[in-house]
């Protein structure tokens, strides 16, 4: 069984930094794309941030030059180191992978989620 473990959430004040990291355990043959999602209270689900294999990266408008997301593919892991934090970046945000379990078979993963807040 595949399990994706989020951590780094809480509560920081607005300019602040967190960073979150998730890490896939379990039976992996390869790991395609991962990333990050957040979904605020009365909001849909919106992705922040992806990176794949070869570590091409794409980040929604609101995140861009503050967030960077980055991962290791030796160790499954994958970050989003967040700077500059406002209030409109407090969510729950959830890990997502889409893993290879053999050659041909693909499924997508999720997180717990890690809650984020922003606040003075």
């Amino acid at each position: 069984q595949v399990q994706l473990v989020e951590s780094g959430g809480g509560l920081v004040q607005p300019g602040g930094s967190l960073r979150l990291s998730c890490a896939a355990s379990g039976r992996i043959f390869s790991i395609a794309l991962m990333g990050w999602y957040r979904q605020a209270p009365g909001k849909q689900r919106e992705l922040v941030a992806s990176i794949g294999s070869g570590g091409n990266t794409n980040y929604t408008d609101s995140v861009k030059g503050r967030f960077t997301i980055s991962r290791d593919n030796a160790k499954n892991t994958v970050n989003l180191q967040m700077n500059s934090l406002k209030p409109e970046d407090t969510a729950a945000y959830y890990c997502n992978a889409d893993i290879f379990l053999s050659a041909w078979r693909r499924v997508a993963y999720w997180g717990q989620g890690t809650q984020v807040s922003v606040s003075s």
